[in-house]
């Protein structure tokens, strides 16, 4: 008895020494942001793709109010106009004015990027922290359902989910969102999977934590760096899948004002007046081209390999 006595301390400073371990987790991590963000600092190309988020960001905001001309108003006197000094990018079939409806159209384009982007994030973690944390029946059946969906090109799922719910923006939000959810789920998953054996995962665990606070707090909380990453990169791509949705007639529909709706006239326009679909697909391009350079440079930063 006099041994077990003995050895009680023993044991209380063994679990101990875990749950320390699990309050300073949160201090690593906190670390690994500060140096992030001082390495994402220096690299040039992810602080440009920053500020043209940022610039496109505030032309949403602000476009109602910058407008040369309302972006619908049609005058069949000015048609086919090229780029002047009154229509800096000329105007269309109807003699819209391309700039008003270029600035209007980000708008558009930053709600059918971030929105689904962010349904999915919150979808696929849940669905990937919720497998990947419990295992067994549960995960297969989840993994299952991802695989599905998996089976099936974007383009085709997308226009069957846009087939079922019809045409316009918030159906292309959900339909987008759907397509991305696979991809949080797993990438959530295989992180999980690493970390809920961690010795501050245990010491949770032992310390009679319960389930959800383990996996929001201990598991989740050290998981962000990738999904963060895959956030950044998943938006640039959304706008490109729904500027194709709204390209082939499914997405925002005339007259109102989107880049893909506004390609989709232009192209029967290349010779008489390339303007039309030029400005718009070098709106795209842009913003693609900011968002994953600046999700290029935060996986960079967020790499422990280079810390």
């Amino acid at each position: 008895m006099a041994r077990e006595l003995d050895a009680a301390p023993g044991l209380a400073r063994a679990v101990a020494e875990p749950a320390v371990g699990a309050l300073t987790a949160p201090q690593s991590t906190r670390s690994l942001w500060r140096d992030a963000a001082r390495r994402l600092a220096r690299d040039k190309g992810a602080m440009a793709g920053l500020i043209v988020v940022a610039l496109l960001i505030v032309v949403a905001i602000a476009a109602p109010h910058i407008t040369p001309y309302p972006p619908n108003d049609q005058s069949f006197r000015i048609k086919l106009k090229p780029p002047s000094a009154a229509h800096w990018f000329g105007t269309d079939e109807f003699g819209r004015d391309i700039f008003s409806r270029v600035l209007v159209g980000t708008r558009v384009a930053l709600w059918v990027g971030i929105v689904p982007v962010a349904v999915a994030l919150v979808a696929g973690v849940a669905a990937g922290l919720v497998a990947g944390y419990y295992g067994g029946t549960i995960d297969s059946i989840t993994m299952r359902v991802i695989d599905i969906i998996l089976a099936f090109p974007w383009l085709l799922l997308a226009i069957g989910i846009m087939a079922i719910l019809g045409p316009g923006i918030n159906n292309v939000v959900i339909a987008v969102a759907i397509v991305y959810i696979p991809a949080f789920a797993r990438i959530v998953r295989g992180s999980v999977l690493s970390i809920k054996e961690k010795e501050y995962v245990e010491a949770a665990r032992a310390a009679g934590l319960p389930d959800p606070q383990i996996m929001t707090r201990h598991v989740l909380a050290n998981a962000w760096a990738p999904i963060i990453v895959l956030a950044t990169l998943s938006i640039g791509q959304a706008i490109i899948y729904a500027a194709g949705l709204s390209f082939i007639g499914l997405g925002t529909q005339p007259p109102d004002a989107d880049w893909g709706v506004m390609l989709s006239s232009g192209r029967e326009y290349l010779r008489q007046a390339p303007w039309l679909g030029g400005f718009p697909g070098l709106a795209i391009l842009a913003a693609v081209l900011a968002f994953n350079l600046f999700g290029d440079g935060l996986r960079d930063a967020l790499d422990p390999r280079l810390r």
